[in-house]
């Protein structure tokens, strides 16, 4: 298996069934469909894969708390419906991809016995909601429970707890790992290439070809086409008015901030979720890879392709953190902190946009653009990406290509790396450390073992990277020619996320071979 941007240059052809714009976790949904569907797919992104929203999520798989709790109070049928979408992906998701998601227990703490009635009900309902598909069941904790627990917790005026089930997600490799999936089949996937300018029919004014540009050998190309997906997220509008300028702008953009904490702050491996926060927010605190995550904001903002959190931001999470934690912290004590733009749906255009961000539905929506036939697949969340892109193919095939809809064929598709594996077997061989093993079956999954057989064909490939952390000295080169890492950004920040954790570390690994991305092989 090769996943290289060199070849898929030399494999570029000259016409496509399907060009998606965009190489997050919704473009690579699509891609996966589309190519199971036996279309010809090429993937446009314009920076690295998922380095965008996608690789800056809460990490949860989830139907959301949160929308149940709004479906209910307002009876609104589009939010429980969205809840019950959302609660069978989640399981869809955990069995696709074993090695990169997983169940995760979460603690929401009681402060009196209504709320203990309360919550207990909710989760109740989130579980029947899931039905079949249900992690597992949700039940109530005493005070004395809730220690052996979740130790960390300050148990000041806590009268009881609900322990429920969600799941947990490593999200800038999952969306990897779909496009991986898709090229395995056929698709054609590159990263670091722009779009930049569509030709249409004189006639019909649909789109014909696309033009897009190397952003790294500075090459331009194009291609004809039958349908274009734009799959940008938060920058949808942009994509939208490229191939229409007549139209509307449809997406609002929140500010999703969070702030990473040692583990020694937020020992054991159980979750807390937050329901009621001073300005009606869910915080949520994380076991996260020997670290914990505390997130998130949900603010209005411009839109913008690096956002960097604020310390308004880091403070708001910090004492949010230290009103449920025993051991405090302090800014000091942050290892890591990112943005992450969420793509919000306007259901109503309109010419203020003040709508609060809290209050717009995080569902999804396929519009087509009868003047381009540009198709643009809106809104939604990581948890609903793969019936967002089975959506999304539907209409494709119904409405722009004027074929009878194909089944969809991802519900039971493994993505790379999530087909079966003896997992203990692997865990338990005598090939290098544990350490080093559990790492590259939590990255690689079943292809673990090829990237170790890669690493021993490669001077030093097998030795440490640095001593203490388990990344190999090979897996570099195996990144560079198999998991198209242009940069130390692609590798640090989403091929081992380990920037997105602990910065300070991540320049450390990346001083201990700095020439490794003087050029691009």
């Amino acid at each position: 298996m090769s996943f290289s941007r060199q070849e898929q240059f030399e494999n570029l052809s000259d016409s496509y069934d399907i060009c998606v714009i965009g190489g997050g976790a919704t473009g690579a949904g699509v891609a996966l469909d589309a190519t199971l569907r036996g279309y010809k797919v090429i993937v446009l992104e314009k920076g690295d894969f998922a380095s965008q929203t996608s690789s800056k999520s809460t990490k949860l798989v989830h139907g959301g708390v949160r929308y149940l709790e709004q479906a209910v109070k307002n009876l609104d049928w589009q939010q429980f419906k969205m809840v019950y979408k959302a609660l069978h992906e989640r399981k869809i998701m955990l069995q696709n991809a074993p090695h990169l998601a997983h169940p995760l227990a979460l603690l929401t703490p009681c402060y009196s016995w209504f709320d203990r009635a309360y919550y207990r009900i909710g989760m109740w309902l989130y579980d029947k909601i899931a039905g079949s598909t249900n992690l597992k069941d949700s039940r109530g904790l005493n005070k004395k429970e809730i220690l052996k627990e979740v130790p960390a917790l300050n148990l000041k005026k806590i009268v009881g707890g609900i322990l429920y089930y969600d799941g947990q997600m490593n999200d800038a490799r999952y969306a990897l790992s779909i496009l991986q999936e898709a090229e395995k089949l056929g698709a054609t996937v590159i990263n670091y290439t722009e779009l930049s300018s569509f030709t249409s029919s004189h006639k019909s004014l649909k789109i014909k070809q696309v033009h897009g540009r190397d952003l790294l050998g500075n090459k331009e190309f194009q291609f004809h086409v039958r349908a274009v997906i734009n799959a940008t997220g938060p920058f949808t509008d942009k994509i939208r008015k490229l191939a229409n300028p007549n139209l509307q702008e449809r997406m609002k953009v929140s500010r999703g901030a969070h702030i990473v904490l040692d583990k020694k702050f937020w020992p054991g491996d159980t979750a807390l979720l937050i329901p009621k926060t001073d300005d009606g927010r869910v915080v949520f605190l994380l076991p996260w890879c020997g670290y914990v995550l505390v997130g998130t904001t949900d603010d209005a903002d411009k839109l913008s392709e690096n956002p960097i959190i604020f310390e308004e931001e880091k403070t708001y999470l910090l004492e949010y953190f230290n009103r449920y934690a025993v051991e405090k912290a302090n800014t000091s004590d942050i290892k890591a902190g990112f943005v992450g733009l969420r793509p919000l749906l306007q259901v109503q255009l309109q010419a203020d946009m003040q709508t609060d961000t809290k209050s717009l539905v995080r569902d999804h929506e396929v519009e087509v653009d009868r003047k381009s036939n540009l198709v643009s697949i809106m809104g939604g969340k990581w948890t609903t990406y793969r019936i967002m892109a089975e959506d999304t193919m539907d209409i494709v095939e119904t409405e722009v290509l004027n074929v009878p809809k194909s089944p969809c064929l991802t519900k039971n598709h493994f993505i790379m790396g999530g087909d079966d594996f003896d997992v203990d077997q692997f865990l338990d061989s005598e090939v290098l450390n544990l350490s080093t093993r559990r790492h590259l079956y939590e990255t690689y999954g079943s292809m673990a073992p090829k990237v170790i057989e890669f690493c021993q064909h490669v001077p030093q490939g097998t030795e440490l990277l640095m001593d203490g952390f388990p990344y190999l000295q090979g897996e570099i080169d195996y990144l560079k020619k198999h998991e198209m890492a242009t940069c130390w950004d692609d590798v640090i920040d989403r091929r081992w996320g380990v920037g997105l954790r602990d910065e300070e570390l991540g320049r450390k690994l990346m001083d201990t071979k700095k020439e490794a991305f003087a050029s691009i092989s």
